[in-house]
C-alpha cells in the first residue's frame, strides 16, 4: 500500500481507484486516490459529502459501467442511479452497494427471502420432510406462499382475508352522496366522476345515505356491473335528465365502478404505498379460516420437520432455529430404520441442514439471532436490513469487487461490533475491497485507509481533508481523536483555497494556526 504522502497525479496508480474532478452534489471538484483490497472508511460530519463520494460517485459509476454491458431489457430491472459528475475514475472494480434503504415495501418480503434461507428451508422440507402416509411429494415451490403452487387458495398467500362492508365504506350514513357519504371512493376528480355518473343513472345524490332504498345502496356498493354512460359535469340532476332526453352531446362518457370493486382492485394492484394504505382503512381483515394465517396450502402444511410444519419452523427465532438444526447438521439420525430404507434422505438432510447452520452462524454473529425467517422486511430497521444483506454477501463467494456500505454499525450493540469487523475482514480476505461510510470509532480504528471529507456540511464541505493510512494522522497537528474533530477540519480549511485540491503530503504538512 502506498504511503499517504504520495501526491495525486493525472496518471492511474496501480492498485488504486483514482478519482479526478468529482463534483457530485457538494463535492468541490476533488481528486483522491483510494487503495483496492483494503478496508477504506469515509468519515466526516453529516452532509459533508462522504456519501456523495462513496455512493453518488464511486458506486454510481461502477453501476453505470456494469449496466452498459447488459441488454436494455435487463437494465429496466435495476434501480439505476444518476450518472455521477466526475471527470475520470480509473481502476474501479465492479461494486455492490449495501445501503440503509429498504426499497419498495412489500408484505411478501421477509428475512428468509432477503437472506435466501427460505429457499434452503423449502428444499429441506421438500426433500427431507416427514409426509403423511399416502401423500405425494410437494416440490420446493409448493412451500412458498408467493407461488400459485404454494399459496393458500382462500387468502392467496397473505394469511388474512379482507372483508368490505357497507359500514366500512360509508362510515357516516347521515351524509348524502354529494356530501361524500361514500368515503371509500377516490378523492378529488375520481370521486366526483362517480357521483356524476350516479346522477346520470338516476340515483338521488342529495338524500341522506341511510334514507336511500337498501336495493339502491347495495347496487352502488357491491355491483360488478360497469355501465358506460354520458356525463354532464356541473349539471343539476334535473338538467342532466333533460340533457339525456334531448340526447345532448355529453362532456365525456364515464364508466361506473362499484365501491367494493374499486377498493379491492386498488388494494391488489396499486404501486403506491399511500394509496394502498388509504383503501385498506375501508377493509376489515381477519385471520384466514383455511390456513389460520400460515399462508400455505394444506398439502404443504401437512409436511413436518423436527415435528413442525414450515410455517411454525419459520416463526422460530434464528438462534432457536440453529439449535434445532444443529444435530441434523452433525449427522444425527432419529430413526435408524428410516435411514436404512432411504439413505439418500439422510444425506440430503445432513447437507441442507449443515448449509443452513453455517449461514445462520453469520447472522447470529452479527447480533440478529432474535429475528425470525418470517419477519417482514418493512418492520426491520435500516441497520438490521443492511446486516442481513452483508451476511448474504459473505456466502456469495465473490472476489475482486468493491463493497460500498453505509454505516453498517448503525443500531448494532457495542458488544456485536467485533463480529461486524470480523465479517468485514472476511470479505477483504476473500479478495474484495470495502468502502465504508462510518462514524463509529471502533470501525474507524480498524481501517487500512481513511478518507475524511469536510470540513462542514453542504456548501461548506465537499473537500478531501485527509486521505491515507490511519497512522498518518499522527502527523496532522491539533488532532486528539482522529479523524473526526471539527477543529482539525477548520485548520485545514483555513489554508485550503476553495477549489484547491491538496495532495495528502500537502494536507499533512499545511501550516497550522
Amino acid at each position: 500500500m502506498a504511503d499517504a504522502s504520495q501526491k495525486t497525479t493525472n496518471e492511474p496508480l496501480a492498485g488504486y481507484v483514482t478519482v479526478r474532478g468529482a463534483r457530485e452534489h457538494n463535492l468541490q471538484n476533488v481528486d483522491v486516490d483510494i487503495p483496492r483490497d483494503a478496508l477504506v472508511v469515509f468519515t466526516g460530519v453529516s452532509g459533508s459529502g462522504k456519501s456523495s463520494l462513496a455512493f453518488g460517485t464511486l458506486y454510481a459509476e461502477a453501476q453505470r459501467r456494469y449496466l452498459e454491458s447488459v441488454s436494455p431489457y435487463a437494465r429496466r430491472l435495476f434501480h439505476q442511479m444518476a450518472v455521477p459528475e466526475v471527470d475520470r475514475i480509473d481502476g474501479l472494480p465492479p461494486a455492490v452497494a449495501l445501503q440503509q434503504q429498504r426499497g419498495a415495501p412489500s408484505t411478501r418480503s421477509s428475512v428468509g427471502s432477503v437472506t435466501t434461507l427460505a429457499n434452503l428451508l423449502r428444499m429441506l422440507y421438500s426433500r427431507a420432510g416427514d409426509y403423511p402416509k399416502g401423500q405425494g411429494i410437494v416440490y420446493a415451490e409448493g412451500f412458498s406462499p408467493n407461488t400459485p403452487e404454494g399459496a393458500c387458495p382462500t387468502c392467496h398467500g397473505l394469511g388474512r382475508v379482507y372483508e368490505v362492508t357497507e359500514q366500512t365504506m360509508v362510515p357516516d350514513p347521515s351524509l348524502t352522496i354529494r356530501e361524500r357519504a361514500i368515503a371509500a371512493w377516490p378523492q378529488a376528480w375520481g370521486g366526483q366522476n362517480q357521483r356524476d355518473i350516479l346522477v346520470t343513472l338516476g340515483y338521488d345524490v342529495d338524500t341522506p345515505w341511510q334514507e336511500l332504498p337498501q336495493k339502491q345502496r347495495d347496487w352502488i356498493l357491491f355491483t360488478d356491473e360497469q355501465p358506460v354512460v354520458p356525463v354532464y359535469p356541473g349539471y343539476s340532476p334535473e338538467q342532466t335528465q333533460r340533457a339525456l332526453k334531448r340526447k345532448e352531446q355529453p362532456n365525456y362518457m364515464g364508466t361506473f365502478t362499484g365501491v367494493k370493486r374499486h377498493v379491492l382492485h386498488t388494494f391488489a394492484t396499486t404501486q403506491s404505498a399511500l394509496m394502498k394504505k388509504r383503501v385498506a382503512q375501508y377493509m376489515r381483515g381477519q385471520e384466514c379460516p383455511t390456513c389460520h394465517g400460515k399462508r400455505l396450502r394444506q398439502e404443504a402444511l401437512a409436511v413436518t420437520f423436527a415435528g413442525l410444519d414450515i410455517a411454525d419452523f419459520s416463526r422460530l427465532p434464528l438462534k432457536r432455529l440453529a439449535d434445532v438444526l444443529g444435530p441434523y447438521a452433525g449427522g444425527k439420525v432419529l430413526d435408524k430404520k428410516a435411514e436404512a430404507a432411504a439413505p439418500e434422505k439422510a444425506i440430503v438432510t445432513q447437507r441442507i441442514a449443515a448449509d443452513l447452520v453455517a449461514r445462520l452462524a453469520v447472522l447470529l454473529d452479527l447480533g440478529l439471532g432474535y429475528l425470525s425467517l418470517e419477519r417482514g422486511t418493512p418492520t426491520l430497521s435500516p441497520g438490521e436490513l443492511q446486516r442481513l444483506r452483508l451476511a448474504t454477501q459473505l456466502y456469495s463467494n465473490l472476489f475482486g469487487v468493491v463493497y460500498v456500505l453505509d454505516e453498517p454499525s448503525a443500531g448494532l450493540h457495542p458488544a456485536d461490533t467485533e463480529a461486524l469487523l470480523t465479517a468485514l475482514a472476511g470479505l477483504k480476505r476473500a479478495g474484495n475491497s470495502l468502502f465504508v461510510v462510518e462514524h463509529n470509532l471502533d470501525v474507524v480504528r480498524q481501517a487500512d485507509w481513511l478518507v475524511d471529507v469536510g470540513p462542514h456540511a453542504g456548501a461548506h464541505g465537499g473537500r478531501i481533508l485527509y486521505s491515507g493510512p490511519p497512522a498518518g494522522l499522527a502527523a496532522v497537528a491539533e488532532v486528539a481523536n482522529p479523524p473526526l474533530l471539527v477543529r482539525r477540519r477548520k485548520a485545514h480549511a483555513a489554508h485550503a483555497a476553495p477549489g484547491r485540491r491538496l495532495a495528502p503530503a500537502a494536507r499533512r504538512n499545511a501550516p497550522q494556526p
